[in-house]
């Protein structure tokens, strides 16, 4: 689950990932290049900086949710959704509501607008209804938002 929630957060936040540090840096550069050195030093810092500090936060909040999600559940998938169950919760989602699936070699992870808000472990089910549920998705897919 900690992988699952580590690569639906990479896909969400893919762009802040390569757009901050690479603002940093030429800022940074900026900030030299007009002799405000100190200000220029710490941009630069902060681009080589950021993507670790983003990756140990993103840790420290997949292991905080972790818990909540550990624990046993009951999956049951219909033509219009899946109901996910647990002693303390039950979720009940449409595949209508997702705008976007991104199918891995792990999980298929759900999103709504660019936010990961769901996912399925790819291992829970056999090769030959992993294949069914990669068409039965594809068939529901908008090609606009993929």
């Amino acid at each position: 689950m900690a992988r699952a929630l580590q690569q639906g957060s990479k896909q969400q936040l893919k762009v802040a990932y390569v757009v901050l540090p690479s603002v940093l840096s030429v800022s940074g550069l900026v900030c030299i290049l007009v002799d405000a050195v100190g200000m220029g030093v710490g941009m630069l810092v902060g681009a080589v900086t950021f993507p670790f500090v983003m990756v140990w936060s993103l840790r420290r909040i997949a292991k905080r949710q972790l818990t909540h999600l550990c624990v046993p559940t009951v999956l049951r998938m219909t033509d219009d959704g899946y109901e996910y169950r647990t002693d303390q919760t039950t979720t009940t989602m449409r595949w209508s509501l997702f705008g976007r699936v991104v199918t891995g070699p792990e999980f298929w992870l759900f999103f709504v607008n660019r936010q990961c808000v769901a996912f399925l472990p790819r291992r829970a089910f056999n090769s030959e209804q992993q294949a069914e549920f990669d068409r039965f998705l594809a068939s529901r897919q908008n090609p606009g938002l993929t």
